[in-house]
């Protein structure tokens, strides 16, 4: 299977109001009976070994500008998938993320049928609040990419 980059959807736009960021990537899965809240603990709830050590990296580099550093069963919302709280969710369509000073964002996961298939979508809406938060979404985009790809792929397997 393989995750393609693709335009995000204008109805995840009003998810967060003013985003001045957001990309989605898609995959076809084998697999009628998936959820967007399955879909979502296979994409967050365990990642590959290097993107946890990137995660470990940015809560370092990040700890000292006073920004949120979020690990694996830390998060203080009674309903989240890995370290994102949940903020909506149908069986359709899963909205997770948070607020911070320096840029806002949420991960948008979306199950759909696709013939005898379901298509899986990862949107990212980001909206920074100033200088700090467009520093820091250059400086992660590279990766981020590189990440909501594996992520996908995660769904298939």
């Amino acid at each position: 299977m393989k995750v393609q980059a693709i335009v995000p959807d204008a109805d995840t736009r009003p998810l967060l109001a003013g985003a001045q960021f957001g990309d989605a990537f898609s995959i076809a899965v084998d697999n009628s009976a998936l959820d967007a809240r399955q879909a979502a603990e296979k994409m967050l709830t365990r990642g590959p070994r290097w993107i946890d050590a990137l995660m470990r990296l940015r809560n370092r580099l990040v700890a000292p500008f006073g920004l949120k550093t979020p690990s694996p069963g830390e998060t203080t919302a009674t309903d989240a998938v890995g370290i994102f709280p949940v903020i909506s969710e149908t069986p359709d369509r899963l909205v997770a993320g948070f607020n911070d000073r320096h840029l806002d964002f949420r991960v948008v996961v979306d199950v759909a049928p696709f013939g005898h298939d379901k298509r899986v979508t990862l949107t990212t809406l980001v909206l920074t609040h100033n200088l700090l938060g467009r520093a820091y979404l250059t400086i992660i985009l590279p990766f981020h990419r590189l990440i909501a790809r594996a992520m996908l792929r995660q769904v298939a397997s």
